[in-house]
């Protein structure tokens, strides 16, 4: 079952994985799996994984970047380790001509996320070159676009999988829906390029409609889905014109990282079981 979802454990896997991907038009996001280092040294040697895979992307002129989580930086550990390590990753991908995405976590780590890529996206040199996520499921996050998007950050907007209180979230599923059509209108219409990461065959269609209605070029925009879910999806929305890109782990932290997931929200067991068996 993994192996639907999850590329491989090595770093040639993941190459693989995206070549494939790019060769039906769709683009990619590697994403190297682990959370939650105890050391700095592991810090570093996750970080080193990107090194190797922003060298590798360039290398063989592939249609893809890569996305990282802090807590795999280090940051429960320092946050000056962890900014420190982002920032030259930043770096490197500003020489490459390639992007970082830093992904979000659970709310304990929200506001240090957005601070930490508001700080690297405001030097000059690194703008266009370090993004972040939102979940729409976030009572905050409306306010979080707002100085996103004031900022010119390209964001990637989920609907959110960690489990969280009520106090923090929307614990009712249509209430998460009308803030994500919400925060994909207000994304759609900043003239940034962002990703509207879902599998929500009434979000995907909220989406287009608005972007139809507004007259929205479909290439000033990207659906975002992750690798092994929905691929009939992904390349129908490919014919149509729309861009695509698939989120791509891997790595030998597979087993704790579907554990994780599935542990924190139930909902995710029906959902990974559900689209193994769709095309």
């Amino acid at each position: 079952m993994s192996s639907r979802f999850v590329a491989g454990f090595r770093i040639e896997d993941s190459l693989t994985a995206a070549t494939n991907l790019n060769a039906q038009g769709l683009s990619v996001t590697l994403d190297s799996l682990g959370e939650n280092v105890s050391t700095p040294d592991q810090a570093r040697q996750s970080a080193q994984v990107y090194h190797w895979l922003l060298d590798a992307i360039a290398q063989a002129k592939l249609d893809a970047n890569v996305s990282l989580k802090l807590t795999q930086m280090g940051m429960d550990l320092s946050h000056d380790l962890a900014s420190d390590i982002v920032s030259a990753l930043v770096d490197h991908a500003v020489q490459s001509d390639s992007f970082v995405r830093v992904d979000m976590e659970g709310t304990d780590y929200t506001q240090a996320t957005i601070d930490l890529v508001r700080r690297l996206h405001a030097k000059p040199e690194n703008r266009g070159h370090v993004g972040i996520v939102i979940q729409a499921y976030l009572r905050r996050s409306a306010d979080d676009i707002t100085k996103l998007v004031s900022d010119r950050i390209r964001i990637r907007l989920c609907k959110g999988a960690y489990k969280e209180p009520a106090g923090l979230a929307f614990p009712d599923k249509k209430d998460v829906d009308s803030s994500f059509v919400a925060l994909t209108k207000v994304l759609l219409k900043s003239g940034v390029f962002h990703g509207i990461a879902t599998h929500d065959p009434a979000m995907i269609d909220a989406t287009k409609n608005f972007a139809r209605a507004e007259r929205i070029d479909p290439k000033s925009f990207e659906f975002q889905m992750l690798y092994g879910v929905r691929r009939d999806l992904q390349r129908s929305l490919v014919q149509e014109g729309y861009r695509v890109r698939v989120y791509v782990p891997f790595g030998d932290e597979w087993y704790p990282y579907f554990m994780r997931r599935l542990a924190e929200r139930p909902a995710n067991v029906l959902f990974l079981a559900k689209n193994f068996f769709r095309k």
